[in-house]
Parts: C-alpha cells; sequence; structure tokens
C-alpha cells in the first residue's frame, strides 16, 4: 500500500533541520547529524525515533555508529504566512510655524 499523501513539516522546527539534512548527505552517522545541525544528540535521538515509527527514516545500528536512512521523499513543508500589518505614511512633513504677533506670552 502506497501512502499517497505529502508528509508536512513545520518550517523552522529541528524535524525540518533534520530532514533537510538528511536529503542532502547520505549516508550519514547521528554523530555526524548532530555535527552539522547543532543539536543535542538526545533531541536528535527523540526525533529520529518518531520518524521511524512513522516509517519515514531507518537507523541502522553498527557496533561503532548509527547510520539513518530516509525511506520517504515526499515532504511538504510548512511555513506560517504573516500578515503584514498596513502603516499608512503621510508623505508631507508639517512645519513650524511662528505666531505671527512679537508679543510676550505671559504678562
Amino acid at each position: 500500500m502506497v501512502n499517497r499523501f505529502m508528509i508536512e513539516i513545520k518550517g523552522g522546527t529541528i524535524e525540518e533541520k533534520i530532514i533537510k539534512q538528511l536529503q542532502k548527505t547520505y549516508p550519514i552517522s547521528i554523530k555526524d547529524l548532530e555535527k552539522k545541525i547543532h543539536i543535542s544528540r538526545i533531541r536528535i535521538i527523540r526525533v529520529l525515533q518518531r520518524f521511524q515509527v512513522k516509517g519515514i527514516v531507518q537507523l541502522e545500528s553498527l557496533p561503532d555508529k548509527t547510520f539513518v536512512r530516509l525511506l520517504r521523499f515526499d515532504f511538504k513543508f510548512v511555513t506560517k504566512k504573516r500578515q503584514r500589518k498596513f502603516i499608512k505614511h503621510s508623505h508631507t512633513k508639517k512645519q513650524y510655524q511662528a505666531p505671527d504677533d512679537d508679543s510676550i506670552m505671559y504678562s
């Protein structure tokens, strides 16, 4: 059975960084992944275990290293759309005008 739905990954997350690095580099070990994306080994392993349960990656353990293999390639990276506030700018500058009379303000 083939899953026809794309996997949505939120932009700016650890998951996005890991998947993009896995798409660039193969084979890659967990240690190499840790060095390239600058995230702790424990956090990387947690994310990879979640991915393994979902069938996205496979962890291949060797006596000295654990390699990560990407099983799926149908990802959609989703980012939040930001609504920009409309700011009305005035194009005319107000100039200070001195009072017409030269009288003293307080008598």
